[in-house]
């Protein structure tokens, strides 16, 4: 199945979803990651949910990453250059939502891509391989390229993996790791 109809197809998916199946798979996703050997950097990426998009609660894993006294970095979009800067969040870093939905920092302590040892990264769907599709603007597979290649990378879906390989694209990065509410992938 091609990029776009696999991106309809998993926007469908969710739509049909409640906000209590949201919240309960979102904790369990959480839980999963708990099981995982992923605990023991410094930098973790996290994405904040664009909620129209009914995407992961990621809160729950904000918490774990708190608990466990983790810096937290979360990204900020240039829509001209289809990139994105990166943002320790902090007790006082201001959030505000942009005209896409997404959550970002107004301004704070810059983070270099290189300083990132974990990467929880949002996706529509993804295959038995790692592969992943996204809303289709390349952010984070640019964001990705700039990492160090030791980096993990980790998917967060509702949803179990396509049987079918996805057509990648030279650019695109695979998962290490995808967890959903019912099971971790390893790549």
């Amino acid at each position: 199945m091609d990029k776009t109809n696999l991106r309809k197809k998993y926007k469908e998916f969710r739509a049909v979803l409640s906000p209590d199946e949201i919240d309960s798979k979102s904790i369990q996703i959480a839980n999963n990651l708990l099981k995982l050997d992923i605990w023991d950097y410094e930098y973790y990426h996290i994405f904040l949910p664009i909620t129209k998009q009914k995407e992961i609660d990621t809160s729950y894993i904000l918490s774990i990453l708190q608990g466990k006294d983790k810096h937290i970095i979360v990204s900020k979009s240039d829509f001209r250059e289809t990139t994105m800067k990166n943002y320790l969040l902090t007790d006082n870093t201001k959030l505000v939502i942009n005209s896409y939905g997404i959550p970002e920092p107004e301004n704070g302590i810059e983070i270099p891509y290189e300083k990132i040892d974990v990467i929880f990264v949002p996706l529509l769907a993804y295959d038995t391989s790692g592969n992943r599709i996204g809303y289709g603007k390349g952010f984070y597979d640019r964001f990705l390229a700039h990492c160090k290649p030791d980096a993990i990378k980790v998917g967060l879906s509702f949803f179990e993996p396509e049987l079918r390989e996805i057509r990648k694209n030279d650019e695109d990065i695979p998962l290490n790791i995808c967890v959903s509410d019912t099971k971790s992938y390893f790549f």
